[in-house]
């Protein structure tokens, strides 16, 4: 989808989440396909309006999208959302289904007449949260998740049904799975159309229910879920997987199972986005003299240079050191502050050695001119601090 989400529903960025689904009613319904008789132009406008909502709809993902546009919400692998895929006819009409069908009926929306509508009903939704290290934020990683929720019934494959037998209509609604209610008013005949109460909208009842599921479809099960984590993720961002949640009843849709990152904090780091901050400690020996060190980053140790005379707070920048940037792929960069560090217990030897360097080194620079406050300023404005 290349369009703005905003203009596809035609709102406003700052339009509420009432308008946002006042929109999106209003155009599905002009373009849904009961509507249309299967005219395909209309078809996938159906399902571009139905994508656009479903971002804007969860504020989160909304968020995200501001933010970062579809790289947020997974048209890239974005920062925060991956929950965006494009959609099908079928899961399009049950997105419409879920906000707005079977509350009132199709024939309420659409002013049809003497149609049959059966809604099947749709699983729930299961969270999960994975916990990953910085290693695996850099690397990206595989889990598997162990589950254990209703399932499809092996013994009548979801029907709900006794092996040998079948479904037959429902003798409320007969098989249309809805009742209408008729009452007279002072401006005539009013007719209020609602989800028929004994077959739950379903529009078949159980001849014999299937002895393994009692006749729900489902039974407990526990299963594995291969789940690939994209390098760069990182806490409360979360990944929706279609259809992985619990089964629907009866052969209904299942739910979505939405996982979302714990991601552990390293203490040799300081996390900025996809930027790293590493301390540095150097002694005053090492500082005054400089040479090659050795750092880690993300990816495996890195040896720099220290310049002779490096000053506390100064900052050395290695870019491309950093943890990838999940909209692009690219990487950050990691930030090496040096810290000098100054010892707390002298011996005797180290005592007298610094006693004759006080007689000999020079003036510190004045207060706020060295060269450390001015990069580690530098550094501040970079990050917006």
């Amino acid at each position: 989808m290349a369009r703005d989400l905003y203009e596809v529903l035609g709102v406003q960025p700052q339009a509420s989440e009432a308008d946002i689904k006042k929109a999106y009613r209003r155009l599905a319904m002009e373009h849904h396909p009961d509507r249309n008789n299967g005219d395909k132009a209309s078809e996938e406008r159906f399902k571009e309006l139905t994508e656009a909502y479903e971002v804007l709809r969860d504020p989160q993902q909304r968020a995200q999208y501001d933010r970062f546009g579809m790289a947020g919400v997974g048209g890239g692998g974005g920062p925060g959302g991956f929950g965006f895929a494009h959609v099908d006819l079928a899961e399009a009409l049950n997105i419409f289904m879920r906000d707005f069908g079977g509350f009132g009926g199709f024939d309420a929306i659409f002013g049809g007449g003497g149609r049959q509508r059966r809604t099947r009903r749709r699983g729930q939704d299961v969270r999960a949260s994975v916990r990953l290290s910085l290693a695996d934020v850099a690397h990206g990683t595989k889990r598997t998740l162990k589950l254990r929720s209703l399932d499809r019934c092996d013994g009548c494959e979801g029907s709900g049904a006794k092996p040998g037998t079948a479904t037959k209509p429902c003798p409320t609604c007969r098989g249309t799975g809805e009742v209408r209610h008729a009452s007279q008013s002072l401006f005539g005949q009013f007719v209020s159309v609602s989800p028929c109460p004994t077959c739950r909208a379903e529009g078949t009842v159980l001849s014999e229910p299937c002895p393994d599921c009692g006749g729900d479809g489902r039974v407990r099960k526990e299963r594995e879920v291969e789940l690939d984590v994209p390098a760069g993720v990182d806490t409360n961002n979360y990944i929706t997987l279609r259809g992985q949640g619990v089964a629907g009843p009866r052969n209904g849709p299942a739910g979505d199972l939405i996982v979302e990152f714990d991601v552990e904090e390293d203490p040799r780091f300081q996390r900025r986005g996809s930027d790293l901050v590493y301390d540095l400690q150097l002694s005053f020996s090492q500082a005054a003299l400089g040479g090659d060190v050795t750092i880690p980053t993300p990816f495996g140790d890195e040896t720099i240079s220290v310049e002779p005379g490096a000053q506390s707070g100064t900052v050395l920048t290695l870019r491309g050191k950093g943890l990838p940037n999940i909209s692009d792929g690219s990487r950050g960069t990691l930030y090496v502050r040096i810290q000098v560090w100054t010892p707390t217990k002298l011996t005797p030897e180290l005592h007298d050695l610094f006693e004759r360097l006080s007689t000999i080194e020079g003036e510190p620079p004045k207060e706020g001119g060295g060269l450390g406050h001015k990069i580690w300023e530098k550094m501040k404005e970079a990050f917006g601090t």
